[in-house]
């Protein structure tokens, strides 16, 4: 799996569910989400244009910041 990064405007623990919400309908994803720093970090089969569309289904701001190397 890739391990990607998104930046996507939360602000609350609201915004982190929602984000939760659309990943989880997605399926095939594992993801941790950096509240404080605005970060979503997501291993996945998915491409990225899946990912991006996806998180901007919650309505946020979203934009990709590239990849991460997996740890």
């Amino acid at each position: 799996f890739q391990k990607h990064e998104f930046f996507v405007d939360m602000t609350c623990e609201g915004c982190s569910k929602a984000v939760t919400n659309v990943l989880h309908r997605l399926g095939g994803v594992n993801f941790d989400i950096d509240l404080p720093n605005k970060k979503v970090y997501i291993n996945s089969e998915h491409n990225v244009d899946t990912l991006l569309e996806t998180l901007k289904k919650t309505g946020k701001n979203v934009s990709y910041l590239g990849e991460k190397s997996a740890q």
